[in-house]
C-alpha cells in the first residue's frame, strides 16, 4: 500500500528554504497551489503539501536563489504545462544567466525553455534524495524524550502521550491488553522504542494505583 506523505506549511518552509509567507503568496496568486487545499484558506491546516509538492518547491526555491525571477518562472511553468503536476521534477533543469534551461529530449542538448535557444549546461541539484534525508531528520525524535510521557492540550485532546509523538498512552495499553508483545507494539508504531512501551505501561500502573 502506498504511503502518502503530507506536510504542513512550517515543515515545508524548513524543507525548502521558502518562507510561510512566500508559500501563501504563491498559493493565492495561483503560481503554486498545494495538493491538499481547503477552500477556506483561513482554516487551520488548510494548506497541506505532498512529497511531490515539497520536491517541486525545493526546485523553485533553488531557481529563485539563482536570481531567476518569478515572472520568468511563470513563463517556464506555462511552457512545461504539458508535463502536468510533475513539471518541476520530471526533467533535469539548469540555470544560465537567470534563465531556466532543460535537456531537450529530441537533441539531448540544453535549451532555454522560454526563448528556445540552445546553450551550455549548468546542472541544478537533484532534490529528491536530499529531501528524503531532511524529512527523516525533521521527524527524528529528540532522544531526551524517549521513555517519557507528556501531556499537551494541543496534542491528542490533552491525553497522555509518548513524549515527542502523538501516540496516546491508552493506545499502547490497548495493544498490551489485546495480548501484543512489546515487539509487536513497536511494529505498529515504528518510531517508538521498548523504553516507550515500558513507560506507557508503568504510567498506567501509576494511574491505577492512584
Amino acid at each position: 500500500m502506498a504511503i502518502i506523505q503530507a506536510f504542513g506549511e512550517e515543515h515545508v518552509a524548513k524543507l525548502t528554504g521558502l518562507t510561510v509567507n512566500q508559500l501563501r503568496h504563491w498559493d493565492r496568486s495561483g503560481f503554486y497551489t498545494p495538493s491538499f487545499a481547503d477552500e477556506n484558506r483561513k482554516a487551520a491546516f488548510s494548506r497541506i503539501y505532498s512529497f511531490r509538492d515539497v520536491a517541486s518547491l525545493r526546485v523553485l526555491a533553488t531557481l529563485r536563489s539563482k536570481e531567476v525571477s518569478l515572472q520568468h518562472l511563470r513563463k517556464v511553468s506555462e511552457k512545461l504545462s504539458h508535463l502536468g503536476e510533475d513539471k518541476w521534477i520530471k526533467t533535469t533543469l539548469y540555470v544560465l544567466k537567470k534563465r531556466v534551461v532543460f535537456h531537450e529530449p529530441e537533441t539531448q542538448k540544453p535549451r532555454e525553455i522560454v526563448s528556445g535557444q540552445y546553450t551550455f549546461e549548468i546542472r541544478l541539484m537533484d532534490v529528491s534524495a536530499d529531501i528524503e534525508k531532511e524529512i527523516a531528520a525533521l521527524r527524528r525524535r529528540d532522544e531526551s524524550k524517549i521513555g517519557k510521557i507528556e501531556r499537551n492540550r494541543w496534542v491528542a485532546h490533552n491525553a497522555f502521550v509518548l513524549a515527542g509523538t502523538r501516540i496516546p498512552v491508552s493506545a499502547i495499553k490497548n495493544f498490551h491488553e489485546a495480548g501484543y508483545s512489546a515487539a509487536q507494539i513497536i511494529k505498529e508504531y515504528p518510531d517508538i522504542t521498548e523504553d516507550d512501551v515500558k513507560a506507557a505501561l508503568s504510567h498506567k500502573e501509576k494511574e491505577e494505583a492512584a
